[in-house]
C-alpha cells in the first residue's frame, strides 16, 4: 500500500534538503525593483518558456499565459494547475528528489510561502509594480513573494432552488435542518483557499460549528472552484464554500447563482506569487512574474477571471460589491501554517472523507 505524503512529511523532508542544499541567511532587506528591460526580454527569449505551477482555475490561469505569450512571443507559458495542497505537495516532492521544474508557483494557501522562504528555496524578486503601488502587508518584507491575487470563500445558492427571502444570509444559517442533503463543500485537504477558510471559521466560530454542519448531509468535493459549478448545475441548492470568482464569472454568463457574504464575516485569502532559486528558467521567471503583477495583467484577472486584484491602480467591475465594503475574516498565514496538518486530519475525521 501507498502511504499518503501529508504537509509534515513534505516540511521535513524539503525541510531537510533546503537545510543542505540551498540554506541561506535571512535577507537583510528586500532587493531592489526589477524592471522589464529589453535585456531581461532577450534572456527570457533564449530560454524559451516558464513553467508555472498555479492553483487558479485553469481556464484563467491559460488566459494568463497566453496573455504573455501574445505580448512576448517566443516565449510559452506551461501551466501545471492543480489545487493548492497538491502544488504545495508535488513541489515538495520534487525538490526532495531533487527535481527542479517549477519556475514561477502560485498558490491560494500563503502558508505555503512561510514553508519554502523559511526552507531557503525561494529567488528574492521584486516585481517594479509591487514596489511602486503594492501595501507593505501584500509584499514579503525580505522580497521572496508578493500577493498576486486575493479571494474570497463565498457561500452562494442556486436562484432556481432558492428564494431570495428563503436564502442563507450567514454561517449560522446553514445550520438549519432544512438545508440537509442540500449543500455542497470543497475539502481544505485540497483547497488553499478553503484550508485558510477552515482556519479562519475554525478559530471564530469554533470546531463545533463544523461538527453540527457535518450533521447536514454535505456533499464533499474537492477544489473551491466545484461548488460554484454544483451549484450552476443545480446539482445542490447552498454551497457552503466556493471561491467567489469562479461564481462571479457563472453569474456574469447568466448561470442562476447568487453570492452571499456572511454576516459573521467572510473568509479571506491571499494567492501570492514566487520565483524559486533553482528555477530552470530563471530570465522568463522574472519577465513573467514582473508582467503578473502590472496593471495591465491584473486588470485582465479581473475582466476575466473576476479575480480580486490587490492593484491600487486595477478598477474592480461596477457591478461586484467593492471589495472595502465587503466585512471579512482576518487572514493569518501562520496561523494556517502551524494549525494546517491538524485541520485537515480533524476535518476528515468530522465529515468521514
Amino acid at each position: 500500500m501507498t502511504r499518503k505524503i501529508n504537509r509534515r512529511d513534505v516540511i521535513k523532508s524539503t525541510g531537510a534538503l533546503a537545510l543542505t542544499v540551498y540554506a541561506s541567511p535571512i535577507r537583510a532587506q528586500a532587493p531592489a525593483a526589477d524592471t522589464i528591460t529589453p535585456q531581461l526580454i532577450e534572456a527570457a527569449k533564449k530560454e524559451g518558456r516558464v513553467v508555472y505551477y498555479t492553483a487558479i482555475d485553469l481556464v484563467v490561469a491559460e488566459r494568463i499565459a497566453k496573455a504573455f505569450e501574445t505580448k512576448f512571443p517566443g516565449i510559452s507559458v506551461r501551466v501545471e494547475r492543480t489545487g493548492a495542497e497538491r502544488v504545495f505537495q508535488r513541489i515538495g516532492q520534487e525538490y526532495t528528489s531533487k527535481i527542479h521544474a517549477v519556475d514561477v508557483v502560485n498558490s491560494s494557501d500563503a502558508a505555503h510561502f512561510i514553508v519554502w522562504k523559511r526552507q531557503g528555496i525561494l529567488a528574492a524578486h521584486l516585481p517594479e509594480d509591487v514596489a511602486k503601488f503594492y501595501a507593505a502587508e501584500h509584499k514579503d518584507a525580505d522580497g521572496m513573494h508578493a500577493n498576486f491575487r486575493a479571494g474570497m470563500s463565498v457561500i452562494g445558492y442556486n436562484t432556481n432552488l432558492v428564494k431570495a427571502e428563503d436564502a442563507p444570509k450567514s454561517f449560522a444559517d446553514l445550520l438549519d435542518p432544512k438545508w440537509m442533503g442540500k449543500m455542497v463543500k470543497a475539502h481544505p485537504g485540497y483547497s488553499g483557499n478553503v484550508m485558510t477558510a477552515t482556519f479562519q471559521v475554525t478559530r471564530d466560530l469554533g470546531w463545533e460549528y463544523l461538527e453540527k454542519l457535518a450533521r447536514q448531509k454535505v456533499m464533499q468535493v474537492q477544489s473551491s472552484t466545484d461548488p460554484p459549478k454544483k451549484l450552476a448545475l443545480g446539482e445542490r441548492a447552498v454551497m457552503v464554500d466556493g471561491n467567489e470568482y469562479n461564481a462571479l464569472q457563472l453569474k456574469e454568463k447568466g448561470d442562476p447563482i447568487e453570492i452571499v457574504y456572511p454576516t459573521e464575516g467572510t473568509p479571506m485569502a491571499v494567492g501570492p506569487n514566487a520565483i524559486f532559486k533553482a528555477a530552470p528558467n530563471p530570465n522568463a521567471a522574472r519577465l513573467f512574474n514582473n508582467w503578473c503583477f502590472t496593471q495591465e495583467c491584473q486588470q485582465l484577472i479581473i475582466e476575466v477571471g473576476s479575480l480580486r486584484s490587490l492593484h491600487p491602480q486595477a478598477k474592480e467591475k461596477p457591478a461586484w460589491r467593492s471589495l472595502k465594503n465587503i466585512k471579512t475574516m482576518k487572514d493569518d498565514a501562520a496561523g494556517v501554517e502551524k494549525a494546517a496538518t491538524e485541520i485537515k486530519a480533524r476535518y476528515s475525521k468530522i465529515f468521514g472523507v
